[in-house]
């Protein structure tokens, strides 16, 4: 009879382990259900988003304010729109705002970050950031330091 009871024992701690590993993962990732909240849409173009993807985090001050709903294309620019998901409570951005895209730690995570602007006029919902700045590639970076190099070299 002990035994049982202890192999049941086992068994419930083991389906608490996993359930709570579950609910880790599910946080890891950003797609834990948690309540949406109240948000409305923003876009931003970009010359060139390497790196980033959809649900990347949106900061302003450092502090998450929203998300990346959407990754397209502007088959008219050639420029690519990024979608971006505002909570209702970030309603006074002005429309003259930067939106960058940054890299988080190591292991280079892309999110974008909005620095607020002066203007009185502030973004709707549906409304564009037309000041941004693309993705930093280290790839092109290490290519014009090298061609730049080579250059000085042949002179």
């Amino acid at each position: 009879m002990q035994n049982r009871t202890m192999e049941i024992g086992v068994g419930l701690f083991l389906l608490a382990g996993i359930l709570a590993l579950l609910l880790l993962a599910l946080r890891v990732s950003g797609l834990s259900p948690t309540a949406s909240t109240d948000t409305y849409k923003l876009y931003a173009y970009f010359d060139n988003i390497a790196g980033l993807t959809v649900r990347a985090k949106v900061t302003m001050a450092g502090v998450t304010i929203g998300k990346v709903t959407a990754i397209d294309l502007d088959r008219d620019n050639f420029t690519a729109r990024v979608t971006l998901q505002v909570e209702k409570d970030v309603n006074n951005l002005p429309t003259d705002s930067t939106a960058s895209i940054l890299t988080a730690g190591l292991l280079g995570e892309k999110y974008i970050g909005i620095s607020v602007g002066g203007d009185d006029v502030v973004l709707k919902d549906g409304g564009t950031i037309h000041d941004t700045q693309s993705s930093l590639v280290l790839e092109d970076l290490i290519g014009k330091f090298l061609m730049n190099t080579v250059s000085k070299e042949a002179k």
